[in-house]
């Protein structure tokens, strides 16, 4: 089964990001899915009447996903990646039009919010490009009733009706009142609408102690309109808009008390089987992508099955001065709970690498920090000298965290599968006489394998080493 094949089972059913790459890795289209699996799968299934998805699938060399938690908070996303990696077909599809922004005139008293073609050099603040404007209309049709605003820099009334049906502010509304709702509305087009919600929720509760009831039951409505607007905008099936701000990179940074989101982040593993062929795997995820360009593998100078040992050897070739040239990554993660993260930071601290590293536990899938690295709170679990965090079910941060470790874990896999195989394969070869390093090479790359040089006809081999030699390989290998 090839790689394209394994990508679309294991597609999830739910909404999402999902990024076409070339065999060369690059990043060549970005689309929106309100659902992930029938999405993806529908440009390898469907007949396309366009001239440009068949050229697009021709090149599609890889499938990568991020899952998000509602369809809205994927509205907003594709702008960023796009802005980050510029994927040749996302451009191509532009025909010849500009990309769609959304334009707040946050330079004005009352800012307006306006949908424009091109951004001016101006100081307002600016969302996008969007691909498409029709998803990001009907989010703002939808965010328009949660948080009202004015379309025209002028915020006059155009009749009473529009009031009256809550689209815009109230008539007396004050600058900075009136302020305060445009900055809730830039945290749900920043892709933090899981912030506003629980700072919503922290202000209603102040303001009923208070006895500010009226005041209370405002930012109650809010609060539950914006719940309810995850599942209100609905997208259809050839839609291709995605997302801006990893909400799920947002939280783990507020979690871990980060500055701002992680951007790199490396995720360590190590495969073994009996102690033999050891290997590990470095793999990198950059922006919530994961970026194959920057993966490493080590193989284990470490003997015998101690994983707190070859975890350890990882870590000091991966940050020795041979590889300073590598760029420092904001976040570490190692596959594993208390004892893995210990040794792991044990050997961070003994080389000076001041990088956070946290643990990810597979069998109750916790996060796991040191508890002098970060502050309490009612989020974290004391235990013992760390802190456990435990995810919510369908959490966006539980799925991209385990898609970073099962990608370190799956590259380890197969660097180790080649490993074993590679020298099972010598070792058969090297009892050959005749058969040195050169000649060894020169048949796996003609037969792929011993087995494939067993079945292969003399005269097949005799081409690559000579009739004598071909003869000579071929007894030898029926011994």
């Amino acid at each position: 089964m090839n790689v394209i094949a394994k990508k679309l089972q294991s597609l999830p059913a739910t909404a999402g990001v999902y990024f076409f790459r070339d065999k060369k890795g690059q990043i060549i289209y970005i689309g929106k899915a309100s659902i992930l699996k029938r999405r993806v799968r529908s440009y390898f299934t469907a007949t396309h009447k366009d001239q440009k998805t068949p050229l697009l699938v021709d090149n599609i060399a890889d499938i990568d996903w991020i899952e998000t938690s509602s369809e809205v908070d994927a509205l907003f996303l594709e702008a960023e990646f796009i802005k980050r990696h510029k994927p040749l077909y996302n451009v191509r599809e532009k025909d010849d039009k500009n990309f769609i922004f959304i334009r707040i005139t946050m330079q004005e008293d009352f800012p307006a919010v306006s949908l424009v073609r091109r951004p001016a050099d101006d100081k307002s603040r600016y969302f996008g490009p969007f691909v498409q404007s029709y998803g990001v209309r009907q989010a703002l049709r939808h965010l328009r009733k949660v948080f009202p605003y004015f379309v025209k820099d002028n915020h006059k009334y155009s009749s009473k009706l529009e009031y009256q049906i809550g689209v815009l502010p109230s008539p007396d509304i004050s600058r900075s009142d009136y302020r305060k709702q445009i900055r809730k509305l830039i945290l749900v087009l920043e892709g933090k609408s899981t912030q506003l919600i629980d700072q919503l929720q922290k202000d209603i509760g102040k303001l009923s102690k208070a006895r500010r009831y009226e005041e209370a039951a405002e930012l109650r409505n809010q609060y539950l309109a914006l719940k309810a607007l995850n599942s209100r905008v609905i997208f259809g099936g050839e839609e291709k808009i995605t997302i801006g701000v990893d909400s799920a990179l947002f939280e783990l940074a507020q979690i871990l008390e980060l500055k701002q989101p992680p951007r790199r982040i490396e995720c360590y593993d190590i495969s073994n089987f009996a102690g033999g062929d050891s290997v590990s795997s470095m793999v990198v995820f950059s922006d919530g992508l994961p970026d194959t360009k920057a993966y490493r593998h080590f193989k284990m100078r470490t003997r015998g099955p101690n994983d707190f040992a070859m975890m350890q050897e990882t870590l000091t070739r991966r940050f020795s001065e041979r590889n300073k040239a590598w760029p420092r990554p904001d976040l570490i993660i190692v596959d594993g709970g208390k004892g893995q993260l210990s040794s792991s930071k044990e050997t961070l601290d003994s080389m000076g690498v001041a990088v956070l590293a946290v643990g990810l536990a597979k069998r109750f899938e916790t996060l796991v920090v040191d508890s002098k690295d970060i502050s309490p709170s009612a989020r974290l679990r004391k235990d013992g000298d760390y802190y456990i965090f435990n995810f919510e079910a369908n959490s966006a941060l539980l799925h991209l965290l385990q898609r970073v470790r099962d990608e370190a874990h799956r590259f380890a896999v197969g660097y180790h599968t080649h490993v074993r195989n590679t020298r099972t394969k010598r070792s058969v070869l090297d009892g050959i006489d005749g058969v040195g390093p050169v000649t060894r090479k020169k048949l796996i790359r003609a037969f792929g394998s011993v087995a494939g040089i067993k079945q292969a006809p003399q005269a097949e081999i005799a081409k690559i080493v000579g009739n004598s030699k071909a003869q000579s390989i071929i007894s030898q290998l029926q011994r």
